[in-house]
C-alpha cells in the first residue's frame, strides 16, 4: 500500500467524503476536452434549448469525467444537466456513460422567508367586489304527455317465462 507525504509543501488535494485521495484530482486531457460530446449525449434526452451553458468538468476517477451544463428547463431551476464521459487506456475516442440531472444547493432550498405584511400587494389589500349572482337557470320545457303516451305505445313488452 502506497503512503501519502505528509510533508507540508506538497499541494493540497481536496478531500470528498468517501472516494479515495488517488480519485481526486486533474480530470483526464482528453475527456476534459470533450464537451462537445458530452453536450451531445445531453442533447439524447433534452432540447436544445432547455440545455444551457458549459459550467465544468470534474474528475470522478481515472479517466472518467463528469461535464456539467445549466439547466433551462422550466421548473428545475438551480439544476444542472450531466454527461458522464469514460475511455479505455490510450484510446483518444470518449464513451458516454450516464446522463442526467443533478440538483444544487440552489434547487434544494426554499426561498428567503418574507413576513405576511411584507409579501401583501396593494390589490390584495382592496376590499372585494360582491360576485355577481349568476343568472337563473331557464325553464325547461313542459313535457307533453301525449309524447310520452306515443313513446310507451312502442316499446314491447317482454314475455314472461
Amino acid at each position: 500500500m502506497t503512503e501519502l507525504s505528509t510533508n507540508s509543501t506538497a499541494p493540497a488535494v481536496p478531500m470528498r467524503p468517501g472516494v479515495p485521495v488517488w480519485r481526486v484530482g486533474k480530470p483526464d486531457a482528453v475527456l476534459a476536452a470533450a464537451v462537445a460530446a458530452a453536450r451531445t449525449a445531453v442533447g439524447e434526452i433534452a432540447t436544445d434549448e432547455n440545455i444551457g451553458s458549459y459550467v465544468g468538468a470534474r474528475s470522478e476517477g481515472v479517466r472518467v469525467v463528469t461535464h456539467l451544463f445549466e439547466c433551462k428547463l422550466p421548473g428545475y431551476a438551480g439544476w444542472t444537466w450531466f454527461a458522464t464521459l469514460t475511455r479505455v487506456s490510450r484510446a483518444k475516442d470518449a464513451t458516454v456513460d450516464e446522463v442526467g440531472l443533478l440538483p444544487t444547493n440552489d434547487s434544494v432550498l426554499a426561498p428567503p422567508w418574507v413576513p405576511w405584511a411584507e409579501r401583501v400587494r396593494p390589490e390584495d389589500a382592496q376590499a372585494q367586489e360582491p360576485a355577481a349572482e349568476p343568472a337563473e337557470p331557464e325553464d325547461e320545457p313542459e313535457h307533453d304527455a301525449d309524447h310520452e303516451a306515443e313513446d310507451d305505445a312502442g316499446v314491447d313488452e317482454l314475455p314472461e317465462d
